[in-house]
């Protein structure tokens, strides 16, 4: 038997090897379209190193605006940033990180500054509405309220997508859109989860999520509780005009634009995504089926219901009550209240924290440095008189609607408060010379400002819909191009006639 044995050959007797197994190691792969976006980024950063400087810039009443390097500098990583974000070429909260990194590396602004922008109150805010988010989902409250919406809009795709934006609109006129994204972002990925079971994107879940990000931006014009661009650019414009902005001034002139915008990003998403099915047969009787099932509402619902009624109080006291113990209070303080009492009383959990998507907050912090970069080198006010000087001996309209397009562009890479606060300045000044009346440019920049419909950076509703995994950088920045010029188209057709109809003075008196 031993000799048997002996004679055997190597392997004899055991099973045949599986042919996957048999196969040569896998081979590795090179995107070549990734390392050739890297290398375009990094082409555009490294010219802006290599040349000598940039012509300055100067306004209509002869004050010269020089570019000094560490501005130049600031382009060359705003538009490399952009490239690489557009194109996806790594994690966009890596390219965030590589934001800070290169203003350190490179000595375009202190580490401290540089870095220090990734824990800015802003970033804070987003934070604690993430965590609103998460609450709505873990408490069970998320699905309660997606199936009570279906049992109501029906079954119809369509109209579940208008439902949709409609609730959502509605929400930011007394919440930041921030926080409404963050809190109906879990309820629609309840909704997309009874449309398809597949983890993989659909036209539908394309168009909810996109249209989502879109119409938050389009309700929250309408209020000052909408964000905070509106109070601010409000009271800048007290500063240099000396008139004020009312709350229901404000409501008045931006309603129509809000809900015309709502209505047209429906209708660009039923015809870009048309959803693959037009009816979820059985899909109300299911709702219903599904809202028993959940019974009462259970205590954590009612914290998390009760915590959100009290940050919505505290924004109304802040936007209403001329106390100074709450006009002082910081946005971001009023939304880690409610962190801080989902933790106390124990609704989210430490597991629930390690949910959170730091990959959107990581980008929000590099949209801070980046913003903040371009205006503390004068890279952004540079710009502007730039680009508003094409606009010199332009018709009146002409240079409204340039202005609005230069925010419009700016506030998809920078925060649409910083966009104002840098264009606002040198265009009332240009306007003196053109006769326009500074209501029309206020309102008008007001209205580009709160729909960035191109970058994810542009407002913390586009990176939250980025989590839905139904669509990509580039999806995104393609067909935001849509919505943005009918946005432009929209905002011509009110500064002609429907706001000096309204009685909004347009040209300044002679």
């Amino acid at each position: 038997m031993a000799e048997d044995i002996k004679r055997m050959p190597v392997g004899a007797g055991l099973p045949e090897m599986p042919e996957e197994i048999k196969l040569a190691p896998k081979k590795i792969v090179i995107d070549f379209k990734r390392i050739v976006f890297i290398l375009l980024g990094l082409g555009v950063f490294f010219l802006f190193y290599i040349i000598p400087g940039l012509p300055d810039a100067v306004d209509p009443g002869g004050k010269v605006f020089q570019l000094p390097w560490a501005g130049k500098m600031a382009i060359g990583l705003f538009l490399m940033a952009g490239i690489w974000w557009v194109f996806e070429v790594m994690p966009i909260g890596v390219t965030a990180i590589a934001i800070g990194l290169f203003q350190v590396l490179f000595f375009i602004r202190t580490p401290k500054q540089a870095l220090g922008d990734f824990l800015d109150p802003s970033v804070w805010f987003i934070f604690g509405s993430v965590i609103v988010g998460t609450a709505f989902s873990a408490s069970g409250l998320t699905k309660r309220m997606a199936y009570k919406m279906l049992t109501i809009v029906g079954e119809k795709t369509n109209l579940i997508l208008l439902g949709t934006f409609l609730v959502v609109a509605a929400m930011t006129l007394i919440m930041a859109h921030t926080a409404v994204a963050a809190a109906i972002f879990p309820l629609l990925l309840a909704i997309n989860a009874l449309y398809s079971e597949s983890d993989q994107p659909t036209r539908f879940g394309k168009g909810l999520f996109i249209g989502m990000a879109w119409a938050a931006g389009a309700g929250s014009i309408i209020t000052f509780l909408g964000a905070a661009r509106g109070v601010a650019a409000a009271g800048m414009f007290k500063e240099f005009t000396g008139k004020d902005i009312g709350f229901f001034e404000l409501i008045y002139y931006m309603l129509p634009v809000g809900l015309i915008m709502v209505l047209a990003i429906w209708l660009i998403i039923i015809t870009f995504f048309k959803p693959e099915r037009a009816v979820i047969a059985g899909l109300r009787e299911k709702a219903r089926n599904l809202t028993k099932e959940l019974g009462p509402m259970n205590h954590k619902e009612k914290v998390v219901l009760g915590t959100v009624v009290l940050i919505v109080a505290l924004f109304m006291f802040k936007a209403f009550l001329p106390v100074q113990a709450f006009t002082d209070m910081d946005r971001a303080g009023i939304m880690l209240v409610g962190t801080l009492l989902f933790f106390l009383t124990r609704t989210l959990t430490v597991e629930d924290l390690e949910t959170v998507p730091w990959n959107i907050i990581l980008l929000f912090g590099g949209a801070m440095s980046i913003g903040f970069c371009l205006w503390q080198t004068k890279a952004a006010e540079w710009l502007a008189v730039h680009w508003l000087s094409f606009f010199l001996n332009a018709p009146w309209l002409v240079f409204v609607l340039g202005i609005a397009f230069f925010v419009l562009i700016m506030t998809n890479f920078i925060m649409n408060v910083a966009a104002i606060a840098i264009s606002l300045p040198v265009s009332l000044v240009i306007a003196q010379y053109l006769g326009v009346a500074p209501h029309v440019i206020l309102f008008a920049s007001l209205v580009t400002a709160g729909m960035p419909f191109n970058l994810l950076i542009g407002a913390a509703p586009n990176a939250i819909a980025y989590e839905s995994k139904q669509f990509t950088t580039g999806e995104f920045f393609g067909y935001g191009w849509i919505p943005s010029v009918v946005l432009m188209a929209v905002l011509a057709l009110f500064v002609y006639i429907v706001w000096p109809m309204m009685g909004m003075p347009v040209l300044a008196p002679k």
